[in-house]
């Protein structure tokens, strides 16, 4: 029987791992919180301990397609450079959206602390020059080619832990 696959984010080291079992399936840059770790609601910090991938959102959409609110977005629907000179100060979230939801009471799950509610996720960025260091609002950013990889080798449910 095949070890189901896991996910881990070093917010230390701004890397995310795939695992099968013990083994490194795969490893990839990441860009968290410029705020640090942090669970509390509002903060702009990425929250740590044991989550799960609550959905999986984007399927087949072309790179590049720009996200709002999980849902293709109606005024830009792909990223370029004259959409980001339109909406300098947007957060772009692009390409696969994986949603994450917290399992621990009081430390990322319910309350203020609630990582689902935060709308935390890993997701495709334009900004690839922040790959390997905190520079998001809170969610785990990921090269767009990468979180296509990613979102096709893992399922709703699959564990994400982060940590410091």
């Amino acid at each position: 029987m095949k070890a189901a696959a896991r996910v881990t984010v070093d917010l230390s080291a701004q890397r995310l791992t795939l695992w099968q079992g013990a083994a490194e399936v795969r490893v990839w840059p990441v860009s968290t919180g410029a705020n640090g770790p942090g669970e509390i609601s509002g903060s702009g910090c990425t929250p740590r301990g044991r989550h799960i991938i609550r959905a999986k959102i984007g399927a087949g959409a072309p790179v590049g397609t720009v996200f709002r609110a999980r849902r293709v977005a109606s005024d830009v629907r792909l990223f370029s450079p004259a959409a980001a000179a339109a909406f300098p100060r947007r957060d772009w979230i692009l390409t696969r959206i994986l949603w994450l939801s917290g399992c621990e009471r009081g430390v990322n799950r319910l309350g203020c602390v609630d990582t689902m509610r935060r709308y935390i996720y890993i997701h495709g960025t334009p900004h690839g020059e922040t790959l390997g260091r905190a520079a998001s609002h809170g969610c785990i950013r990921m090269g767009n080619a990468d979180i296509v990889e990613l979102f096709d080798l893992v399922s709703a449910g699959t564990e994400v832990t982060l940590h410091e």
